[in-house]
């Protein structure tokens, strides 16, 4: 039996699962090694550099969300959600020789979950007390 075709897809989804986990285990694998090294150091009594303390909740901080943030992602889904339908309607318009009235209801719901996600988005960015 020839291998090849199982080889390759095993290859395929091999390499798409390193691209997708690769990063997340590597930066996990950062932040372990910083923790165990700043422990090190309190558990010799050493004093901790205010510069270390900063470049560590640094990382925290700029995860919160912000009015900014929020509007700018509700503008981008918003922007997908309104491609979604552009291309719906676009490809309803007689480009094809198939009766496809469907196509044209499924493009604009599918096109509705984007644009719901981009319009609360936007206004969460109203009652965000975070400004950046």
């Amino acid at each position: 039996m020839d291998m090849t075709p199982i080889l390759i897809v095993a290859i395929i989804f091999g390499t798409i699962t390193a691209i997708i986990i690769g990063p997340g285990y590597l930066k996990s694998r950062e932040r372990r090694e910083i923790q165990n090294t700043v422990r090190h150091a309190i558990d010799k009594g050493q004093q901790l550099p205010p510069d270390l303390i900063d470049a560590m909740t640094r990382d925290v901080a700029s995860k919160l969300p912000s009015r900014t943030r929020d509007l700018r992602r509700g503008v981008i889904w918003l922007a997908v959600g309104i491609g979604f339908a552009a291309f719906s309607y676009l490809s309803n318009l007689g480009w094809n020789d198939h009766d496809m009235e469907g196509a044209s209801a499924a493009g604009m719901g599918l096109a509705a979950i984007p644009v719901t996600i981009g319009l609360a988005f936007i206004v969460l960015s109203f009652f965000n007390p975070n400004k950046e």
